[in-house]
């Protein structure tokens, strides 16, 4: 692993802290095991570690997205029902990136990366309505379905079992009854 992604895996795992204080580039230089003037060789700002990580989030995440979309298996709220999973899932598997997500880690750092991640969850929400307007155009959701509120619906639960999962201090995974909670959220429609 180069230095660039070691710096990035610290500074994840510093995240999974629960109730970790706001993290010093000092203390982040302490894990890696440099100098801080070795980081910014790296990073000009920790602003800039934080938008590396986002950026490796939204890679991840809509990469998986675009997968399941294109995979072409089960109906259209069976895939829809599987990119939630996956975001469930995603959250389980990255703790410290979970708190980016939810914006915990973003509170006493640059405005403009909180902004980064409201985009971000503004295009998953997009995604997800995307694959709901797909199950409408498959017949696997009635015509008169509202999409946009289902995707809202679908999107606040997510981001409630990631808050959940965070706040929770990694006790209360996301994916715990997500396959009794799917059929709910999509209308009956839905066996995972």
């Amino acid at each position: 692993m180069n230095r660039k992604a070691q710096i990035l895996h610290a500074l994840a795992q510093m995240l999974e802290r629960p109730n970790s204080a706001r993290i010093t580039t000092a203390a982040l230089a302490s894990q890696v095991c440099v100098s801080e003037a070795a980081l910014y060789r790296h990073f000009a700002s920790k602003a800039q570690m934080f938008e590396a990580l986002i950026e490796s989030i939204e890679n991840d995440i809509f990469g998986l997205m675009d997968q399941i979309r294109d995979s072409g298996s089960g109906n259209g709220t069976e895939r829809t029902g599987a990119a939630v999973v996956m975001l469930l899932s995603f959250a389980e598997q990255n703790r410290g990136l979970t708190r980016i997500l939810t914006g915990d880690a973003l509170v006493t750092e640059d405005e403009r990366l909180q902004e980064r991640i409201n985009h971000c969850i503004d295009r998953i929400e997009a995604a997800i309505r995307q694959m709901l307007r797909d199950a409408v155009m498959a017949g696997d959701l009635p015509p008169a379905d509202d999409i946009a509120a289902r995707a809202s619906l679908i999107l606040g639960f997510v981001m409630g079992r990631w808050q959940r999962f965070a706040k929770s201090g990694w006790r209360h995974m996301p994916t715990q009854h997500a396959s009794e909670q799917m059929p709910i959220l999509l209308g009956n429609t839905v066996r995972l």
